[in-house]
Formats: structure tokens, sequence, C-alpha cells
């Protein structure tokens, strides 16, 4: 309870406080993941090389729990199943350390290989 006197506010019982069970909850839209986890698929992946496209990812968040699928492209020649696992390893961690979500799945999808420049006559196999 309150009372008024004189334009000041007088509190007589301290307010209790709300147990967490019944404190709500905070969801965080599926579109806000994907996009952390865009970003961290692009800090994986490092430079890309000239005409490549940007990594993009979707995501199906369930409670507490986000499924990633990631689109990226690489450079060729590389080392495809190394780059790709670096990828899975950076977005789970960096995805479970900014939401708070548990990412026991990141499919990555390689859309195109992009030939390093120059490596065509490095090799001799120019045509």
């Amino acid at each position: 309870m309150t009372a008024v006197s004189g334009g000041a506010v007088e509190l007589r019982e301290p307010p209790t406080a709300v147990v967490p069970g019944e404190r709500g909850a905070t969801r965080i839209a599926d579109r806000v993941v994907a996009k952390i986890a865009s970003q961290a698929a692009r800090e994986a992946v490092g430079k890309l090389s000239e005409g490549a496209n940007r990594p993009y990812a979707d995501v199906v968040v369930a409670y507490d729990t986000a499924r990633v699928r990631v689109h990226l492209e690489l450079d060729y020649p590389t080392d495809i199943g190394a780059r790709c696992a670096a990828v899975r390893r950076h977005v789970a961690e960096r995805v479970g350390a900014l939401v708070g979500m548990d990412v026991p799945e990141v499919a990555v999808h390689v859309e195109r290989l992009h030939p390093a420049s120059g490596q065509g006559a490095a090799h001799g196999r120019t045509r």
C-alpha cells in the first residue's frame, strides 16, 4: 500500500519479488538467430573471393534449441571438409554464446566453389 503525504509517495510494505517461474519468457525470433548464425559463418569463412556471395543461414527454433542450415561459397582448391567443420563449430559456439540456445545441428551447404585467381596458369591447366 502507498500513502501520499504532501506530494511524496511513501511505501509501507516492500514489494514482493516475483518467483522466476512466474516472470514470463523471452522469445528470440528465428530471423534474429539466423542473422547471428550468418555473421558467425562469415567470420569462420574469412575473406571471400571476388564474385562470391556472402554466407546466409536458415534457422528453426523450438524452445531453447536452434537447428541451423548455413549456405556458403568457398574458394577452390581448399580442404572443404575442414572448412565446413570450422564453420559448424564456430556457428554453434557463437549462437550458443550470444543467444543462449542449444545448437545440436549445423548443416553446411556448399553452394558453389570459386577457383582461386591465377591458379589455372600456375598449374598449367589452361584451355
